[in-house]
């Protein structure tokens, strides 16, 4: 059975959780979040929170957290590749489905990257459309602007 946690930050308020010793969800909480999840802190959870904190202070760059996102075997391959996008860096649609061998599933790396279940510790705010536009993000167009401005201005700490 997952275990969740919720936590509040300047940002919002986060939902965490956990099965089998590895982080299957983060997201943000915009209205009741309806599950069968057991809520409590686990020590992983509350790492998984620590390590949103640095990240959200601009002391933290990378995650090291064990990740199990739940999805098809093509949006984990897409998943895999976000995680590999480097802080304060973008990538388009267009370059993850040519990384992924598939030049032509833009709109499919884009829907895959809209059911990413793990925000943030798969960096789903770093991909963006090939003209520069920043829509598609879970937490919204705003969100995802100020995401990649504060890892800029982090970028070189």
């Amino acid at each position: 059975m997952k275990k969740g946690f919720f936590y509040q930050t300047a940002l919002g308020t986060f939902y965490i959780a956990e099965e089998y010793a590895a982080i299957t969800d983060m997201k943000f909480v915009t209205a009741t979040i309806e599950n069968e999840d057991e809520i409590v802190e686990t020590l992983l959870i509350r790492e998984a929170f620590m390590q949103l904190k640095e990240y959200l202070n601009g002391l933290r760059q990378l995650f090291t957290l064990p990740l199990r996102p739940q999805g098809t075997v093509f949006q984990n391959e897409v998943w895999q590749i976000l995680k590999t996008i480097p802080y304060g860096e973008t990538r388009s649609y267009g370059q993850i489905a040519t990384a992924i061998c598939n030049p032509h599933a833009s709109q499919a790396v884009a829907m895959a990257n809209n059911k990413n279940p793990i925000l943030f510790y798969i960096p789903s705010h770093r991909l963006i459309a090939a003209n520069g536009s920043l829509n598609g993000y879970t937490g919204g167009a705003a969100m995802k602007k100020y995401l990649l401005e504060f890892e800029q201005l982090h970028k070189n700490k």
